[in-house]
């Protein structure tokens, strides 16, 4: 038995620790990532062609923060809430890359390696104060905070990545081929013990921005842009609907709620 804490004599209230806040990651994680990536570049366009760019980013920004103060307010993982809120970051990210390029003109070579700079810092910042980046341990406050931060971060440096490639020749579907095989990368060397469990997963998460968001694109816009030409709306909706799908049978089915072995 561990003997509590005591302070002059008196026993001290042990520190409270939230259920781990994030689902196990199982294929079904990967299906919802994808899909929430793709889904946030559309929605983004259709924001800010329907709002206009400044109203949109106002809109997805307070959304934003409503969905986090949500996932915030709760111990433990509850499925609808999560994936709210990574919608909602998702959405958000995709315009703050949007923003930096068609409003302020910076260039996409320019702002990959700068939302790189930025998650690094995250990175290290997280890992100086809590020794560790693994998904598996977010069960205080801070580890949240932190982990919402790099969620964020790996959005945009997806965002930005994704329409780096899609201009410099690859084109939407061929970015669609080349994040499909770079997602293959860590998940060999994973799996042939070169590569850590967490490093592996953070490589994984950022290859699957720019992964959904290209094969969203290459749906949705027109042919003369080397897309399908099935439009921004439709494809919003259609990519809406199968999260909604699969969050809500996870939702039921609890599949996501394994036990979270430290990684």
């Amino acid at each position: 038995m561990t003997a509590e804490p005591v302070l002059d004599g008196h026993p001290l209230a042990p520190v409270r620790q939230l259920a781990n806040k994030v689902p196990e990651v199982t294929v079904y994680f990967w299906i919802i990532k994808v899909l929430t990536t793709g889904m946030g570049e559309t929605a983004s366009d259709v924001l800010a062609r329907t709002l206009g760019p400044i109203p949109a980013v106002a809109l997805g920004g307070l959304a934003l923060v409503a969905s986090l103060a949500v996932q915030f307010t709760l111990r433990r993982y509850v499925a609808r809430a999560y994936w709210t809120a990574v919608v909602m970051v998702s959405v958000f990210g995709t315009m703050a890359a949007d923003v930096l390029h068609v409003g302020l003109g910076v260039p996409y070579a320019v702002s990959t390696p700068a939302f790189l700079v930025v998650l690094t810092a995250v990175f290290a910042l997280w890992y100086a104060s809590e020794q560790t980046l693994s998904i598996h341990t977010i069960r205080t406050r801070r580890r949240e905070a932190f982990y919402w931060a790099a969620v964020l971060a790996t959005f945009a440096l997806g965002t930005a990545t994704g329409d780096l490639t899609a201009t410099v020749g690859f084109g939407y579907l061929g970015s669609v081929a080349l994040f499909s095989a770079a997602m293959c990368v860590p998940a060999l060397a994973h799996r042939f013990g070169a590569l850590g469990a967490v490093t592996a997963f953070w490589t994984a998460y950022v290859i699957t921005r720019p992964l959904g968001a290209s094969l969203a694109d290459w749906m949705a816009l027109p042919h003369t842009r080397g897309g399908l030409g099935l439009g921004l709306a439709p494809v919003t909706l259609a990519w809406t609907v199968a999260i909604i799908g699969f969050v809500g049978y996870l939702a039921v089915s609890q599949r996501d709620r394994g036990a979270h072995a430290a990684a």
